[in-house]
């Protein structure tokens, strides 16, 4: 598996963890197919479990960006994007603009047509902050 789809794995996993479940090896194995060892596997357990881990952070940061939005109305698969995505801001696992093109892409992909640019706007703005 590449970065991207890496990254896309870890944001399921989060969306699992958001709707009740562990993320757990059951999950990867069979849900996602992904084994232990293949190239970018220790990267997005890594993102998952950080994201976990400092999910309040994360959270407090999303929702001083997303004016007007409480965390609470935004979609699940938009808030598993961003929760990713702000985690790798912190981390800078990659340059900022890479990870906001791949979260757009990702909100493009698997949420509403709306998204990407909702994404693009939170995400741009956390960036110029500088809080980061």
């Amino acid at each position: 598996m590449n970065r991207t789809t890496a990254r896309e794995q870890a944001m399921k996993l989060v969306y699992e963890w958001e709707m009740g479940g562990d993320g757990g090896e059951d999950t990867r194995m069979n849900l996602l197919e992904v084994q232990e060892g293949e190239n970018e596997y220790d990267f997005m357990i890594g993102v998952y479990e950080g994201v976990v881990a400092r999910q309040q952070e994360i959270d407090r940061l999303i929702s001083e960006f997303a004016r007007g939005w409480s965390l609470d109305r935004l979609s699940r698969v938009d808030l598993a994007i961003l929760r990713v995505a702000v985690y790798e801001m912190m981390q800078k696992t990659a340059s900022t603009p890479v990870i906001i093109h791949e979260a757009v892409e990702l909100a493009s992909r698997f949420s509403s047509e709306k998204a990407g640019p909702f994404v693009n706007g939170i995400l741009g703005s956390i960036s110029r902050s500088g809080k980061i």
